[in-house]
């Protein structure tokens, strides 16, 4: 799953945009984008979009962002769209892996009593919201077998660390941030996680959207957070690996599996070991995942 667009709970016509957008989740936000009065209506909006799009068997997977869990919203968040079966629920401002087992308990609930499959909705964690968070980044291994993803965030965290800006004067993350968008990094690789990179802001810098990506992609991000549908198709392109990496890693895989139980093979004059292997094969795992619909 590359591109993760969010998109207002209470607005029907951008939750249509984000539908049809191409990305491969869209985000129905019931927390920052939806304002305090709202809420009720978002929850009544959202549930409306779930029920509607259900049946569509080639649809984008469609996860709910829930108000975090000290507002005491969130009961009535999960109350209301569970009942219209969405893919996953996103966790905002987790502190770690407890929030994410408490998480889990909440849904199991809720699949229950709407007669929804065990396990059926997921959950992915925003895991760098607070400066208490990022010493919970190593606690979400067996957290939960419903959380696929883990990502991260720099605007919350500025705020709670004082920070007058995140980024310096040439677009690059400052030293606290980079320290966060990195662990979040271990932390998911640490858990058996894809990590999913943070939002960029500015959605008509298409270049600079572009930059980060591949910066994303290269570090070993498995996809990005969007906030317009302008930016999905640059994302996705970024988190799809090419014809050229997929046809290598075919031949990395084959020439392991031709040698049988070898720990080293040779490949066009390179020596490669278990490393390379493991590499390859999630590469390809990888693009075999892009798109990550429902159909």
């Amino acid at each position: 799953m590359r591109s993760w667009l969010f998109a207002p709970g209470d607005d029907e016509k951008k939750l249509a945009k984000a539908y049809g957008s191409g990305a491969d989740v869209v985000i129905v936000d019931l927390e920052d984008s939806v304002a305090a009065a709202g809420k009720a209506g978002a929850r009544r909006c959202a549930l409306a979009f779930l029920q509607e799009t259900a049946q569509d068997a080639s649809r984008p997977r469609r996860f709910v962002r829930t108000n975090a869990f000290a507002t005491g919203l969130a009961d009535a968040d999960l109350d209301a769209v569970m009942t219209g079966a969405p893919d996953g629920i996103v966790l905002p401002k987790s502190a770690g892996g407890a929030d994410v087992t408490a998480l889990d308990a909440k849904i199991a609930v809720r699949e229950a009593l709407h007669d929804l499959a065990d396990g059926s909705t997921q959950i992915a964690a925003i895991a760098t919201e607070a400066a208490a968070a990022i010493f919970g980044l190593g606690t979400y291994a067996g957290a939960s077998a419903r959380l696929a993803a883990l990502t991260w965030g720099g605007e919350d965290l500025a705020t709670d660390i004082g920070a007058a800006v995140n980024k310096d004067d040439g677009g690059e993350w400052t030293s606290p941030f980079q320290l966060a968008r990195n662990l979040c990094l271990f932390g998911s690789a640490a858990a058996g996680l894809p990590a999913i990179d943070t939002v960029y802001t500015n959605f008509r810098d298409e270049t600079g959207l572009a930059a980060e990506c591949q910066a994303a992609a290269r570090d070993g991000f498995a996809g990005k957070l969007a906030i317009h549908p302008a930016q999905v198709p640059v994302i996705n392109a970024a988190f799809t690996p090419s014809p050229e990496a997929l046809a290598r890693a075919k031949r990395v895989v084959e020439a392991f599996a031709a040698a049988g139980d070898a720990g080293v093979v040779g490949l066009d004059g390179e020596m490669l070991d278990q490393p390379h292997l493991k590499a390859a094969q999630n590469l390809l795992a990888r693009a075999a995942s892009a798109g990550g619909g429902k159909g």
